[in-house]
């Protein structure tokens, strides 16, 4: 394998800039961390455990993705910003505004924001990454396939019932929930990670290239 190999994906990293992305890098396949203990978060304290076809139990498990991962040579491991933001006040209610009836209504109204713009600006990253997924693919990386962090969110009820996506083309699977230990991952490309986050939070996805 030739040392200036990953120079020949600099056209993603670039468009990847362009699509919206904080940060995009090239990494060997190898520095993507897969850990089991990552999908167990995912059962143990998630609250959208079971609810989309991109997530557990209906996921591959991380044991088989760590298989897929070894078939690849290539990695772009990217950040997105978002437009989400809470101040201290409001961050320890994130998960739990909708439920605790203490929570006082002005935080639940700046935690719903938070939520809403998480959700506009994960739509957005989506659509840059599966147009990456289709950059890499039309310049002959047919087996390029991305993943982003966090769950499906495309329909407002997941079609888990028959185990069938309704939106194929766009959904893909969550890095998390197959085991993808993104603050490590982040740390080999050389991509800062922050959490907790200060003000606004960030979001990050991966793609696969061979």
């Amino acid at each position: 394998m030739s040392s200036n190999e990953p120079e020949k994906f600099q056209f993603l990293v670039k468009l990847a800039l362009e699509s919206g992305a904080a940060d995009a890098k090239i990494i060997p396949a190898s520095q993507v961390v897969v850990e089991d203990r990552v999908v167990l978060k995912c059962k143990v304290g998630c609250n959208h455990y079971g609810e989309t076809l991109a997530c557990p139990p209906y996921a591959p498990a991380a044991e088989q993705f760590r298989k897929i991962v070894s078939e690849y040579s290539y990695a772009m491991f990217m950040k997105f910003t978002t437009t989400a933001s809470a101040d201290k006040e409001v961050y320890p209610y994130l998960m739990t505004y909708q439920t605790d009836p203490n929570v006082p209504q002005e935080i639940k109204d700046k935690a719903a924001a938070f939520w809403q713009g998480w959700k506009d600006s994960k739509r957005k990253m989506l659509d840059s990454v599966v147009g990456l997924e289709k950059a890499a693919m039309n310049k002959g990386y047919t087996l390029a396939m991305s993943f982003i962090s966090g769950h499906c969110q495309l329909c407002e009820k997941c079609n888990t019932e028959t185990g069938i996506c309704r939106h194929p083309e766009l959904m893909r699977i969550s890095e998390d929930a197959i085991g993808v230990n993104v603050k490590k991952t982040a740390a080999n490309a050389g991509i800062h990670y922050q959490f907790p986050f200060s003000s606004s939070a960030d979001s990050f996805a991966l793609l696969l290239i061979e």
